[in-house]
């Protein structure tokens, strides 16, 4: 073979070589970029799938309970028998979402008079951690002061972004003192059209 021919035949498989390995290159980052995909579908999936609200209407005698409001008053949910309650829980101080959710709630009062509902919001805080969110959210119904014992009686600690916390969490109570409806919430809000609307549903059956 002459030395252009040789000099010819390396550079055809070097080429050949270069060719292949960029093929593999390819395939290698094709492979790559499909796992991360399978990975953020997965990821969406599961924040889709526990950001989904849960729902319950099964009746049963709802647990009372004596909380310290925000303004030192002691509140007993057998004060409210003979009127209906929604027990909204929720994180609380740090959680905007929360207290803008109550701030809405505030503006159904006329509804919710209708109704015959009172909404008794309760969190895990200290009076000074909520008033002040409170107070920059324009919120003015007192907040009920749990240690943990109500929100864990009621099934809703861990339901939200910490374990021990209650969740996004409304339960209706009739006048008889009778739960109707137990509604969880992890995307943090519940729309009040949509609360007045499960509201008048329950409370008419």
């Amino acid at each position: 073979m002459s030395t252009k021919a040789a000099r010819e035949h390396r550079q055809a498989k070097v080429a050949e070589v270069a060719q292949a390995a960029e093929h593999g290159h390819r395939g290698r980052l094709a492979a790559a970029w499909a796992t991360v995909l399978v990975v953020l579908l997965g990821i969406v999936g599961f924040m889709l799938a526990t950001s989904q609200p849960e729902s319950s209407t099964a009746i049963k005698t709802a647990p009372d309970f004596t909380l310290t409001d925000t303004t030192g008053q002691e509140v007993a949910l057998s004060d409210y028998r003979g009127s209906n309650v929604v027990l909204y829980f929720n994180e609380g101080a740090g959680c905007q979402s929360c207290l803008v959710q109550m701030a809405e709630i505030e503006k159904e009062a006329a509804a919710l008079k209708d109704l015959n509902v009172t909404v008794l919001p309760i969190v895990m805080n200290t009076r000074e951690q909520i008033t002040d969110d409170m107070k920059a959210n324009g919120v003015a119904t007192p907040f009920l002061l749990d240690d943990g014992t109500v929100s864990q009686a009621y099934g809703t600690l861990g339901k939200g972004m910490h374990a021990g916390l209650p969740g996004h969490s409304f339960v209706l109570i009739d006048k008889a003192g009778e739960q109707r409806w137990y509604g969880e919430y992890p995307s943090m809000w519940l729309s009040p059209d949509q609360l007045m609307t499960e509201l008048r549903a329950r409370l008419a059956t």
